[in-house]
């Protein structure tokens, strides 16, 4: 049992470092840039860092929906105990992606914020995805598990949006080559179709016994 739970906490202290890793790369490029000029972040180093920062709260939000997934083909329960703390992680790079476009792109006039999401599809679709994330990262505590009971599971099924969304904010974004957000796309419609295909199978199965 000890064991085990050696292994939990090696396994998800892994995996907290992984998922900062993008962030502590980025915050050292940034650093470099400031005071040489020289980061690596391309001849537009803010363009580069908001392009980060959301494709790393995408790809950590496709990677929290593969976790149900992958545990029920491998019959491995553990894997749910890292969901919550990968949602909240694409909770915190799609924050910083926002706070970036705050401060760095919109420089302070963040009352422009308002005009530009009501001008621009791909914003208006990138904050309805934040926007619907900060209810599920507040609501991520085992204590609003309890006091929600079953409403957190019917408040936290709007993650499927939210995936959706952000996918469609990367590809409204992108315009030209739609190959990167294309793959996000396939990938969320393969998890979505998952899950799909797990609740209608209990019902084929039934109908098939019943005409046999």
């Amino acid at each position: 049992m000890a064991r085990t739970s050696r292994g939990l906490v090696a396994a998800k202290t892994l995996v907290h470092a992984l998922a900062l890793t993008p962030a502590a790369i980025l915050a050292w490029q940034i650093r470099a840039e400031a005071l040489t000029g020289s980061g690596g972040l391309g001849a537009d180093p803010v363009a580069e860092i908001e392009h980060r920062l959301g494709l790393w709260a995408l790809r950590l939000l496709l990677i929290t929906l593969a976790v149900t997934p992958l545990r029920q083909l491998t019959g491995q329960p553990v894997l749910l105990r890292f969901r919550r703390m990968l949602g909240l992680y694409a909770f915190v790079y799609a924050t910083l992606h926002f706070a970036a476009y705050l401060v760095l792109d919109l420089r302070g006039y963040w009352t422009q914020i308002f005009e530009e999401i009501a001008k621009r599809p791909y914003i208006t679709a990138g904050f309805a995805a934040w926007l619907l994330l900060v209810p599920l990262a507040l609501t991520s505590t085992r204590a609003a598990m309890r006091r929600l009971g079953r409403n957190w599971g019917r408040l936290h099924a709007v993650v499927y949006a939210i995936a959706a969304l952000a996918v469609l904010h990367f590809w409204w974004l992108v315009k030209a080559d739609i190959r990167e957000p294309l793959l996000y796309a396939a990938l969320l419609a393969v998890l979505l179709g998952w899950r799909v295909w797990r609740r209608l199978r209990p019902v084929s199965a039934r109908r098939t016994a019943a005409a046999g």
